[in-house]
């Protein structure tokens, strides 16, 4: 004998009513991106299982693939924090390699801004950044008031941070034109100083041609930390933006050469400028050195 149990309603209030035909849908809500809920990276536990991973398994495997010489750490040991560190962007190994120079004091306190169509447009490169570095999502296809808003406010809370205003890695070795919209914005909005890095030799050990097609190079890395800057008592985000690509220019050219040297042409105003020479793919090649990240030649 079958017994048939009764069929229960499939309508409101025991089932999910209706949209109604004549009232437009609203956007489903998005969860990644410049949208990304990333506030939990910052609490306690994962801010402490982060500094194990940094500090234990990131740091140790850095100096394995790429054996680290770091300069003018002494910048730092008189700078209050928070602060915001800026840095040339050659590979994607510049962030880890960065975020393990750093002193302890900075090193376990800071975010890190990365590009929010690339490591937050899936869910789990989003929340595998966000764990392992601290990103935070920034938008770097258009001026986003409220990527800029979350910055300024972690900044503001007592968290250093990490930004790389050309926007992007070099697709060719020389550095590109930083943004005013970016670190010099920030450093105006809450006052608080920049520390120009420039990070040297990554683009041997992992260049971004050859990303998923070579195996990573072992080959030396220096890392260069420069004198704070500190934004002036009415002093616009472009020339701001300007003082500070000029003081990774010199920090450049300082490992190319040496400190004495490099002062010497800062002060005379004749820095070779980041972006190298206006001149064919195989000229820039050349200036830059061989291979890619050597010492850099100089050019009329």
């Amino acid at each position: 004998m079958t017994v048939r149990l009764p069929r229960l309603p499939t309508s409101f209030p025991l089932a999910t009513p209706p949209w109604p035909a004549s009232v437009p849908r609203p956007a489903p809500e998005r969860r990644v991106g410049a949208d990304y809920d990333h506030g939990w990276s910052r609490r306690y536990p994962v801010r402490l299982a982060r500094a194990i991973v940094l500090d234990n398994v990131a740091r140790p495997a850095a100096r394995l693939v790429a054996p680290t010489t770091v300069r003018g750490d002494e910048h730092l040991r008189h700078v209050e924090a928070p602060v915001i560190f800026v840095a040339n962007h050659a590979s994607h190994l510049d962030t880890p390699l960065l975020l393990t120079t750093l002193p302890v004091r900075f090193r376990h306190h800071t975010v890190v801004a990365a590009a929010a169509d690339y490591f937050f447009d899936r869910r789990w490169k989003a929340a595998l950044w966000s764990f392992s570095l601290a990103a935070i999502p920034v938008d770097r296809s258009r001026v986003n008031r409220r990527s800029m808003d979350t910055a300024a406010e972690l900044v503001e809370e007592g968290w250093n941070l990490v930004i790389f205003p050309e926007g992007g890695r070099s697709p060719d070795g020389w550095t590109q034109p930083f943004r005013p919209a970016s670190a010099a914005y920030l450093a105006r909005r809450t006052g608080r100083p920049v520390v120009p890095v420039h990070v040297h030799g990554t683009r041997d050990v992992l260049p971004k041609a050859a990303e998923g097609r070579a195996p990573v190079r072992r080959s030396p890395v220096s890392v260069v930390f420069g004198a704070p800057v500190t934004p002036e008592e009415g002093e616009d985000a472009r020339r701001l933006n300007a003082r500070i690509e000029r003081a990774v220019a010199v920090l450049a050219d300082e490992v190319g050469s040496d400190w004495w040297s490099a002062q010497r042409r800062a002060a005379a105003g004749a820095t070779p400028a980041l972006a190298g020479p206006d001149a064919a793919p195989w000229r820039r090649s050349w200036a830059l050195g061989s291979p890619p990240g050597t010492e850099r030649r100089t050019w009329p």
